[in-house]
């Protein structure tokens, strides 16, 4: 292992995930959070649990054991210049809220490269693709201003691949993980930058989990790729999947959006494959279908944007509108994704109200 890094994450879900993975490597991370998850984390820390290979149940990873410390804090609580990489894990509406505008600002500001683990890709990430007109999808973010500082060349984007969830019945300081995927990143401009990622991914490759006395090795690993297009592997699971779980009156399962008709499934996800090849992505930085349609086998509730919906939510994280923007600037349309954004909006318009 070379450099210890310090890592600042704003978000504790996604955030605790890949936090307890770069502490468990020897790095240290300050997460970004609510006052009461904040709290338990300095006192309990966080608990991630996972499937590993070779062990029954669930292993739990406990970060207030680790070589490297996983601490957590308020947004007006941190000084970005003290770390050397930042995550925004959060969900895309979250940094409208003035107090996390700010700190994006202070980020801004201090000159630090920034990886998001959002399905919604950041502005800034997005103005990285000659293909899309960055003005043109202004409309399909809460506020979009929260993104003008930023600097692009100082932006990755990071597939948030793995599904996590809080379970209903614990503390908000255990996060489960249900589908044990990787985490996918493009480089960032600068090698230097780029190097910071490749060391992370070294590292947290190379660990070894003390499981009842045996060295397991643990799933969702960092990958760091030249392409800024494998992140976007994500978004065809997104328009297949996600977003497809809502309905007129109801919320239906992932496993169900797209098992129920997987000609139709199969369609979306195939066309947003081609819209990522028009713009210029290799067909190898993305996903097949029957590889995404396996593990949606396992994926029995509803995404967190149907769930959210259901839950009253105003905003969500609009990549359904987004890849509808963005593939009209490319001189493509979808059906039954103008289907779907017509029903996010209707449900939307509801909540508002």
């Amino acid at each position: 292992m070379g450099t210890t890094y310090n890592v600042l994450i704003l978000g504790a879900s996604y955030g605790s995930l890949l936090g307890a993975k770069m502490a468990l490597a020897g790095h240290n991370v300050k997460l970004v959070c609510l006052p009461e998850e904040a709290d338990l984390i300095n006192t309990e820390g966080a608990r991630v649990r996972m499937a590993a290979r070779g062990v029954d149940g669930l292993v739990e990873l406990d970060t207030s054991r680790m070589p490297g410390k996983v601490t957590a804090a308020g947004p007006n609580d941190v000084d970005p210049s003290d770390y050397d990489l930042i995550g925004l894990a959060m969900q895309e509406p979250q940094y409208g809220v003035p107090v996390l505008h700010d700190l994006l600002d202070r980020i801004a500001a201090a000159k630090v490269p920034c990886m998001s683990i959002m399905n919604m890709p950041p502005l800034t990430y997005l103005k990285r693709i000659a293909a899309i007109d960055a003005e043109a999808i202004k409309s399909s973010y809460t506020d979009a201003s929260v993104w003008d500082n930023l600097d692009p060349a100082l932006m990755t984007l990071c597939s948030p691949d793995p599904q996590a969830f809080r379970p209903p019945t614990e503390k908000v300081n255990v996060l489960q993980v249900g589908l044990p995927t990787n985490f996918k990143a493009a480089r960032f401009d600068s090698d230097a930058h780029t190097a910071i990622l490749h060391q992370l991914e070294a590292d947290i490759q190379a660990v070894r989990f003390n499981h009842e006395g045996n060295d397991v090795e643990l799933p969702v690993k960092l990958r760091v790729h030249d392409s800024v297009f494998v992140p976007l592997a994500k978004w065809a699971m997104l328009i297949a999947g996600n977003y497809r779980c809502v309905q007129k009156d109801e919320m239906r399962p992932i496993k169900e959006a797209v098992h129920s008709n997987l000609d139709e499934s199969r369609a979306a996800y195939e066309w947003v494959v081609e819209l990522c090849v028009k713009m210029g992505a290799d067909a190898g930085d993305l996903v097949p279908f029957d590889k995404y349609a396996n593990a949606a086998l396992s994926l029995v509730n509803p995404s967190s944007a149907a769930r959210a919906l259901a839950g009253g939510a105003p905003n969500i994280e609009r990549v359904d509108k987004l890849v509808q923007t963005v593939a009209a600037g490319n001189g493509m349309q979808l059906d039954s994704l103008d289907q779907t954004v017509e029903l996010v909006d209707g449900w939307l318009e509801k909540n508002r109200a």
